[in-house]
């Protein structure tokens, strides 16, 4: 017998036998809804592909106390009217063993606004709360640390720690990709 149908068989005792195999897998919305919920209905939202070069991805890892696992960031710029209402990312990092995938929302002038969880497959236990994001908002990116007032979760370590760690990167990238080339 092969191996799919060994497993195929396995599975079905198991439910046969009442057992169920958890999944944690949660979805909390999809790209369409997070875009309204980062700039509303009605923005219209642009794509902006930044792809740092040597010097500006020294200084995001320094900034944001990261090594950067890629050249190619995406960040979704809402607009109204012409006008910037702001800026968001979608970082999705593996937790434990399994991914967690934020939208870190910056306001047109690079201010932390909001975190939403988009996605997050570890059990739902690790999970950081919407209140615990709500402590980030606003804090300049050299506060947002553990060592600086960031209150951690029991239990959900790990979540946390990634968490701060996507936030201060898309802020790090905002700060040397958009915000200093537009002040020359």
């Amino acid at each position: 017998m092969n191996i799919r149908k060994q497993a195929g068989s396995f599975i079905f005792i198991l439910i046969l036998l009442g057992i169920t195999i958890p999944s944690f897998a949660k979805i909390f919305y999809s790209k369409n809804e997070a875009m309204e919920l980062a700039f509303s209905k009605n923005a219209q939202v642009e794509m902006l592909s930044l792809f740092p070069d040597d010097q500006q991805a020294i200084k995001i890892q320094t900034l944001a106390k990261i090594k950067l696992d890629s050249g190619l960031f995406t960040f979704y710029v809402g607009k109204n009217q012409g006008k910037v209402l702001g800026y968001a990312a979608i970082e999705t990092v593996t937790v434990r063993t399994k991914p967690e995938t934020l939208m870190i929302v910056l306001t047109q002038d690079g201010e932390l606004r909001d975190v939403y969880t988009l996605a997050f497959h570890e059990p739902p236990e690790y999970q950081p709360p919407e209140r615990w994001f709500k402590q980030l908002n606003k804090r300049p990116l050299a506060e947002l640390d553990f060592n600086k007032g960031v209150d951690g979760i029991s239990g959900a370590t790990l979540s946390t720690r990634a968490a701060v760690s996507s936030v201060r990167k898309v802020m790090a990238i905002y700060q040397i990709m958009i915000k200093e080339p537009s002040q020359h």
